[in-house]
């Protein structure tokens, strides 16, 4: 073979090998991660009719849930956003999961908030009945199994709120509430994101020890009492045991004093004849 021949034989090897690494370079682009797309919202159906704030805006009642967003608001942003909120109650049925979700739902259809509600009722769960949706997986596993919360909150598609179901039925919530784990779940979810209220509805007070582990986590309290359910000797013992949290405010549910419904009628009678 003469030199030229070789010249011409070494350049061809030459190319060949250029378009064999230009092939590696396009295979290696194309095996970069990609980020999936975020997943679609999941579709929460609520037709419970208590829940106000989503299928009876225009009442009264939904009204009352809209001042004691703003209430909390004032009293939440200061220095310090205090933006971890218990709901409770002293004895059970006084509709405390329903004043978290109308509170959350509430607070998620304003511009400036986005809304995590926490199920941590774990003896009686009941936000995912109220809002249709499956609790595959929750806080439940978050703490139990080391599930990351991100893969347990669920967008509902209401606003910008979120959900974190109870997840599985566990024995003893009491022991799980007071581990390290639960400290250290409440301290990321506070510091997850810096606009977020995070809403966590609890067991009542009086019946369960949890509930005083939770109180000692948060930032503030909203105690529940409804009319004629809770003795007055309930709610004094209840509010006794949370002493040192900080008890932002008491809301009375389904009061029987119907004076603001007047007003609230008198004002739109009075802007319909206007118009």
């Amino acid at each position: 073979m003469s030199r030229i021949e070789e010249a011409l034989e070494k350049a061809a090897r030459l190319r060949s090998s250029e378009r064999s690494n230009v092939t590696v370079g396009k295979t290696v682009a194309t095996a970069v991660h990609v980020p999936p797309l975020p997943s679609s919202p999941a579709a929460a159906k609520i037709e419970n009719p208590f829940i106000v704030t989503v299928n009876d805006p225009h009442t009264p009642a939904a009204e009352e849930y809209r001042k004691l967003k703003s209430i909390l608001v004032k009293l939440t942003k200061g220095e310090h956003f205090q933006n971890t909120l218990m709901v409770t109650s002293s004895v059970g049925s006084e509709g405390k999961s329903l004043t978290a979700l109308n509170l959350a739902v509430s607070l998620a259809q304003e511009y400036d908030h986005t809304v995590l509600l926490v199920d941590a009722d774990l003896r009686k769960p009941s936000i995912h009945q109220y809002i249709g949706l499956d609790p595959k997986v929750g806080l439940a596993e978050c703490l139990l199994d080391g599930v990351d919360v991100g893969e347990a909150i669920v967008n509902t598609g209401i606003g910008k709120l979120s959900v974190l179901l109870h997840g599985k039925t566990i024995r003893n919530p009491a022991e799980l509430f007071s581990s390290l784990r639960m400290k250290e779940l409440v301290k990321e979810l506070k510091h997850r994101y810096p606009d977020r209220y995070i809403i966590i509805d609890t067991p009542p007070v009086l019946p369960f020890a949890e509930t005083r582990s939770i109180s000692t986590l948060i930032d503030g309290i909203v105690f529940v009492v409804k009319e004629g359910a809770a003795s007055l000797n309930d709610v004094s013992d209840a509010i006794a045991a949370l002493k040192g949290t900080n008890l932002l405010g008491i809301v009375y549910n389904e009061a029987s004093i119907d004076g603001f419904n007047d007003r609230y009628n008198y004002y739109y009678r009075y802007d319909a004849e206007k118009w």
